[in-house]
């Protein structure tokens, strides 16, 4: 699995962010510029993937890497964030809600 970590996530321009947590998790506070496709929708909103390679992230990097799994598998370049959501917090990085 394509991984990498949020120090390399911040580094990053130009890739887009899809955050597979639940809505009241995101609210909560997300990666600024992260768009939101819950990984309990996802199935049904593939359409709403971008056509370019994309990151990935959750909370702690567990969801968003069975994601990124099932994703890959069905040929898109999807690269999950280790550590996520939590990890960012921690490494001293904003969030916002």
């Amino acid at each position: 699995m394509n991984e990498i970590t949020v120090q390399d996530l911040h580094a990053r321009e130009g890739v887009p962010l899809i955050d597979v947590r639940e809505e009241h998790e995101f609210a909560a506070g997300h990666v600024p510029g992260a768009v939101n496709l819950p990984m309990s929708e996802l199935g049904a909103r593939l359409g709403d993937l971008p056509a370019e390679p994309f990151d990935v992230i959750c909370e702690v990097g567990g969801r968003s890497g069975r994601v990124v799994e099932v994703l890959t598998e069905r040929g898109y370049e999807a690269t999950n964030v280790a550590g996520g959501t939590s990890a960012r917090r921690a490494a001293g990085y904003d969030v916002e809600a």
